[in-house]
């Protein structure tokens, strides 16, 4: 897959404080990046470094192999971007919001703007006023906006804040869609147990260093614990196995020894329903490398 954006080595400081120190990531075509970690640790300001709206002191940000410090027009032309609330006129429609938004660009056309309407599926509300839209419809509201200039990296800032249920799910059915077209998507946020549904990629920041930066599947396995779903747990063969319900027991074990475990279990006529990867939530193990601070 092709790389779209590369952080390498990261720094910055405000007078002696050192808010960012050698952060690195990338984002491939595809990617959803869920980019988390305590308040106060260095997300925003990551963000606004890749973003040129902040100096990098030293390391690089590269999008679409261009340098943001030394090609900032080129590096910056293929990025949409929502920091914090997406901002709209209210007393204007959604259609006239994204219009203004156009012409900030060249060679944006009607059909154009139209195509991403219905992308982000306003098309029936897009001639209301903004001050009548639900803040999901806003949302998806600002998210055409930045897909005006048909970019291949999207970065979310809090995207999920204040969102109801049903607009939350809206909002993750439109990212999954996008990364499926191909775009490479950053987001940030506090809700895990919403990243965790459509996220493949984490990095987790705090104190302004990478603590963890791996496939999501990846972070949350729990140390090759196995858990075993079988038709009897009174006499299992099995001295190191933890009982967790009537018919289910855990046990640590390597991809070897669970072979073992199964001949074990078949020997001794117990019936075996399931066996999979005893996994940590996104939450549990975000909190487990952070020492319990969210």
């Amino acid at each position: 897959m092709e790389n779209i954006l590369e952080c390498k080595n990261l720094c910055k400081k405000f007078g002696k404080k050192e808010i960012l120190k050698d952060v690195s990531f990338s984002i491939n075509e595809g990617d959803i990046l869920a980019f988390i970690g305590p308040n106060g640790s260095g997300k925003t300001t990551t963000i606004k470094l890749i973003l040129g709206l902040q100096r990098i002191d030293s390391g690089s940000v590269n999008i679409n192999s261009y340098d943001v410090t030394k090609d900032y027009v080129k590096a910056i032309a293929k990025v949409g971007a929502i920091v914090e609330n997406p901002d709209s006129y209210m007393y204007l429609t959604g259609w006239q919001n994204l219009c203004l938004v156009a012409d900030c660009y060249k060679g944006i056309s009607k059909d154009h703007i139209l195509e991403i309407v219905k992308y982000v599926g306003l098309e029936e509300r897009i001639n209301d006023k903004v001050s009548k839209y639900s803040l999901g419809m806003r949302q998806r509201l600002g998210i055409a906006k930045a897909l005006l200039n048909s970019p291949n990296l999207l970065i979310l800032d809090e995207p999920t804040n204040g969102l109801d249920p049903e607009g939350i799910k809206d909002l993750r059915d439109l990212l999954k869609k996008l990364a499926g077209d191909g775009l490479g998507i950053l987001i940030s946020s506090h809700n895990l147990a919403e990243l965790e549904s459509f996220c493949n990629k984490v990095c987790i920041i705090d104190k302004g260093h990478i603590l963890e930066y791996s496939e999501v599947k990846d972070f949350k396995s729990n140390e090759s614990r196995v858990i075993f779903k079988v038709s009897d747990t009174t006499n299992l063969p099995i001295s190191n196995a933890q009982e967790i319900k009537k018919h289910s027991f855990v046990v640590k074990a390597s991809r070897e020894e669970v072979a073992s475990i199964i001949r074990k279990l078949v020997k001794n006529k117990i019936d075996i329903y399931e066996v999979r990867e005893d996994e940590l939530t996104l939450e549990e193990a975000f909190l487990k490398k952070t020492g319990g601070k969210k």
